[in-house]
């Protein structure tokens, strides 16, 4: 059976165009458009369909707004197909959608056909995701509280040690779920989600503003200190380089891998060579396979590998491929995840340091 979309947005041109490219697919229809969220309330009772496309800025309602009554009267999947704006790209995910997508911003017609692939993508993993995951959320303004924390120090956590972390589809709550528990004296981390560019600085500039450690989008040769966490940005593959003695951070604006710019394959195989048993592997919920061999290719160098559970992925794509590939050590849910990654750094640091 197909998937059955229902396409909200403004333009004429772009709801065209995303029906195009949806009736492309063998997979998906779409079996209504509709030009605002007033008239799109109705079809969603008259179609029922399966996954939703929504523009932010319309008439009538605001597209977050209307996201933001949606998740909580009749949650379903939604992806964000929208212009990039800051408001959107900060609040969009916590409002409850499963991924977004940027519109073109050179030719409309030829941008979106660039995109077709993209789009149709996002369609199948908001089809598969897991909307009971989605606890409800608060956009509230974050507090900026400024990196200070009562949590104690822990001296036997080894400088040298590095926590790399991969996600997609569901990857911004849960990373955001993730960092919030790490203490401000935490390995350095490095972060690939998959995510359009320009939408990764306001993520990270989110983070920072929420969690103990500092949260930014990664530039290119920053020295990796702990507690602070480098973003791929959204255009760039992330890689961990060294300079000397210190790790830093890379990045390369090589073809895709996997269809996938910034890859969590590339960020992994480049932990691997770089750091080995040093690294520790994060995979997190996402569909597809990126990250499956280069968590395996981590593991073959010594790193331990963490993989969230199916229970608490929004997609048990990535983490599923990663377990299957061998390239695992355990699979927890999301919420136990930040204490046990922490206990067993601080078992390994002070193992090594009574050898």
């Amino acid at each position: 059976m197909k998937i059955k979309v229902l396409v909200i947005d403004d333009s004429a041109l772009i709801r065209s165009l995303l029906t195009e490219i949806i009736n492309s697919q063998p997979d998906m229809e779409v079996v209504a458009t509709a030009p605002d969220p007033l008239i799109a309330r109705d079809l969603i009772k008259q179609t029922n369909p399966d996954v939703l496309t929504l523009d932010v800025e319309m008439p009538k309602m605001d597209g977050l707004d209307f996201l933001e009554r949606l998740m909580r009267l009749r949650p379903m999947p939604v992806v964000m197909v929208s212009t990039l704006t800051e408001r959107g790209s900060e609040i969009t995910m916590e409002l409850g959608a499963i991924d977004f997508v940027t519109k073109p911003k050179l030719a409309i017609s030829d941008g979106i056909r660039e995109y077709a692939d993209l789009i149709a993508d996002k369609i199948r993993a908001a089809k598969q995701a897991r909307i009971s995951t989605l606890a409800p959320r608060s956009a509230a303004p974050a507090t900026g509280v400024p990196h200070q924390t009562t949590a104690i120090r822990n001296p036997l956590i080894s400088s040298e040690k590095l926590i790399i972390i991969g996600a997609s589809t569901g990857g911004t709550e849960a990373i955001k779920a993730f960092l919030m528990e790490m203490p401000p004296d935490c390995p350095g981390i490095l972060i690939t989600q998959h995510m359009p560019a320009g939408f990764t600085r306001s993520f990270a500039n989110r983070l920072d503003s929420l969690c103990q450690i500092s949260v930014v989008e990664a530039q290119g040769g920053e020295r990796i200190l702990p507690g602070h966490a480098f973003i791929a940005p959204g255009d760039k593959h992330l890689l961990l380089s060294r300079s000397g003695a210190n790790y830093v951070t890379e990045l390369s604006d090589a073809a895709p891998v996997s269809r996938h710019k910034p890859s969590v394959d590339v960020l992994f195989d480049s932990a691997a060579a770089q750091a080995g048993k040093n690294a520790i592997g994060v995979i997190l919920t996402g569909m597809g396979k990126d990250g499956a061999l280069g968590m395996r290719a981590m593991k073959d160098a010594g790193a331990y590998n963490f993989a969230q559970n199916e229970e608490s992925c929004v997609v048990y794509g990535m983490p599923r491929e990663a377990v299957a590939h061998g390239g695992v050590d355990e699979e927890l849910h999301l919420r136990d995840m930040p204490a046990r990654v922490l206990a067993y750094l601080m078992a390994n640091s002070s193992q090594s340091l009574r050898v």
